[in-house]
Parts: C-alpha cells; structure tokens; sequence
C-alpha cells in the first residue's frame, strides 16, 4: 500500500487470500514501475495516480484500479524466441508519437504521471476522469517532454519508500521540512528503548480481526509553515511520545484511498502490532511525513507544468 510495504505470501495455483492475477506476477521485475490508476471511481475526490515497484495489492486505490506497466515481459512463444524479451508497454499510436519526439518510452511513462499529480488537471478534468481512463496532453516537443517526466521521476522517487530522496530522507534536508514530523518527548527527555508503544487509540481490532481506523490523538495549532496548510498537528504515540508539526495538508493526504499516515498508524497500535515501533519505524514516519510535504511542495511546479503542455501540444 501507498508508503507501507508488508510481506504476503502469494499463491500462484489456488485462490489463497483474492484471484491469483497470474498476469500480474510475471511483470514485476526490476527496472520496471506500475501507474496505478481508476477507470472509475466512487470517491468525492480525484486522486492521483500511484507508481510503484513492488508487487500491489490491486484493489489498494479502488476496486476499479488497474496497473499500468512501463515495460512487458514477453515469454518465449516459439522454439526461435529468446528466453524472456522486455518491450515498452507502448500503443501504436504512442510509439508513433515516441519516434516524433525522438522520446523514449520511460519520458512517456514519467509524463504521465507528472500530469496526474497535476491538481489542476484533476479538477478540470473531473468529470472525463470519473467516466474513463485519463487522457494526458502530451508535450510538443522533446524538451518539454524531458521536463515532465523529470518531474514525474521526482514523484515517483518520493512515493517510493525504498529508495532515499536527497534532501528530504538524505543528506542536508531541505530548510522547509527540517522541523517537519520530528520525533518529541512532552517533558523533553531522551527516549529509552520501549517508549514508543502505540497506545494513542488509532486502530482496533474490529471483527473477523479486520483492523479499524479510529479516531486517535493530536493536537491543533498554527501552521509553521503556511503552503502545507493554515494549521498542523502534533500527532501522538502514547501518552509522551509524538511527532511534532505534522503539517494540515500532510495529515490530511489520501493516496490509494487512505489517509495515508492515519491509516499507517491504526494497524501498529501495541494491541495489534504485539510490540512496540522501533526507532528505525519512527524514523520511518518522519520520513513519510517529509516524503508527502516534499510533493506537496511541488504543486505549483506540476500545475504550471500541465499549463504548458495544454497550451501547446502535440496533435496526430
């Protein structure tokens, strides 16, 4: 799921947990990315798209959502096919416009996924993306083509919580997210080993032992900084324990369909996780915060950035 990565046994042969989606397994492989997106869906809000790695649960986003592979692993058909050949998930009608551009099918892929993070798009498009797959401008010309897609590759390295994002997981951190989704005491003290049990009522075992949200503890004041929101949070983890300015727009992110720090929080309550968060888990939460604040921070860069592309675009 978006910033949270479990281990699952899959079953290839019998429906163990869902359908087996044996289509699916054989395209995870190294180098490859999924956009994981709605052709419809029943939520208030649009959200963007999701790009991942990993093997996802597909129902993570909506009981609608489909992956979307960079790249096709191709299984040896005849006695003269190579073992296994990896080819561009591409259209005809996008290779044509690849060759055009002299783009590569990766610029195409990071593009799209720059301009789902558009908010912009996704409000002037609400309606169109409610009904069907989205339809994504494409840029004129190679360069502008490049710059979309880095900064698709900006999102896609943000939203991947294995990989380190310098500046804002590594190295000097960006001065806006310094004071972002620090670990604090209330009294200022060290932490010790076993001070990190979550006991702040964010989750509870509901029934079958489905895991529910609920609605835990924080508190309000003024934002710190005032492009995540008009005010932020302290959110806690017990009785002492709490991540300090966790900014109004960075609590309140939805991606797959969750809450997504919220959501984190409810399945490691001590009750359901049977021991207390780690450092390297707090660390992990403060990572996320940042993660999420650094692409909220891109906002204005990703609406500009499907501005221009919509006033010069490519047409077949």
């Amino acid at each position: 799921r978006p910033f949270d990565l479990r281990w699952l046994y899959w079953e290839g042969e019998t429906k163990l947990l869902d359908e087996k989606r044996a289509d699916y397994f054989p395209q995870i492989f190294d180098g490859n990315y999924f956009l994981f997106t709605t052709g419809r869906t029943r939520k208030p809000v649009i959200e963007p798209a999701v790009c991942v790695m990993e093997l996802n649960d597909l129902n993570f986003m909506d009981s609608g959502a489909r992956g979307i592979p960079l790249y096709l692993a191709k299984s040896k058909q005849t006695l003269f096919d190579a073992e296994n050949s990896i080819v561009p998930n591409l259209s005809e009608a996008a290779a044509e416009y690849l060759e055009t551009v002299s783009g590569e099918a990766s610029d195409l892929f990071f593009h799209s996924l720059a301009i789902l993070h558009s908010t912009e798009y996704r409000k002037e498009h609400e309606s169109a993306l409610r009904q069907n797959f989205p339809r994504i401008p494409l840029p004129r010309t190679k360069e502008d083509l490049i710059a979309s897609a880095n900064l698709g590759k900006r999102i896609a390295a943000l939203l991947d919580t294995e990989k380190q994002v310098s500046g804002v997981t590594v190295g000097k951190i960006d001065e806006r997210l310094r004071s972002v989704g620090v670990a604090a005491h209330t009294e200022g003290k060290q932490f010790q080993d076993d001070d990190f049990a979550v006991t702040a009522g964010w989750g509870h075992a509901g029934k079958d032992g489905v895991t529910m949200p609920a609605k835990g503890r924080y508190n309000t004041r003024e934002a710190e900084i005032k492009s995540l929101g008009e005010q932020t949070f302290d959110i806690f983890i017990n009785e002492f324990a709490y991540w300090r300015n966790v900014p109004e727009k960075v609590w309140n992110y939805y991606i797959g369909g969750y809450q997504v720090i919220k959501k984190w929080l409810s399945y490691r309550e001590i009750e359901l996780l049977g021991r207390p968060l780690t450092l390297d888990e707090i660390t992990e939460v403060t990572n996320m915060i940042r993660r999420i604040s650094a692409i909220i921070l891109l906002e204005n860069d990703l609406n500009e950035n499907y501005r221009k592309i919509k006033a010069d675009f490519y047409q077949q």
